[in-house]
């Protein structure tokens, strides 16, 4: 289990004195009921296969987290398919390796 922050402790600490109070309406909490009971609902199951590697960086980032490493997964492609994910742009350089090396010999 992570550790807990000094900010972390004291959001815990006003919870349980009952010092926090809710800002969100009636209305805007049952959408979010709503929206929570479609997500949750795992009706269909899927194999995928990772490298070692990956399944292990996986498994690490979730124990940081929290939570299953399976939970995880779906909720990173969850995220993705709903587009709250999405890939940093990356620094365009040109590519170099056996790839690149195969096109430029043969012309294309």
């Amino acid at each position: 289990m992570p550790k807990t922050d000094d900010d972390e402790l004291e959001v815990l600490t006003a919870y349980a004195r009952g010092q926090l109070k809710s800002v969100t309406t009636k209305a805007e909490l049952a959408k979010f009921k709503v929206v929570a009971r479609a997500t949750a609902i795992k009706d269909r199951r899927v194999n995928i296969r990772l490298s070692s590697g990956d399944l292990s960086d996986i498994q690490v980032k979730a124990l940081e987290e929290g939570l299953p490493y399976q939970t995880l997964i779906a909720s990173v492609l969850h995220k993705y398919v709903t587009g709250r994910l999405a890939e940093e742009p990356r620094a365009t350089k040109p590519a170099s390796g056996p790839a690149t090396k195969r096109r430029a010999a043969s012309g294309s």
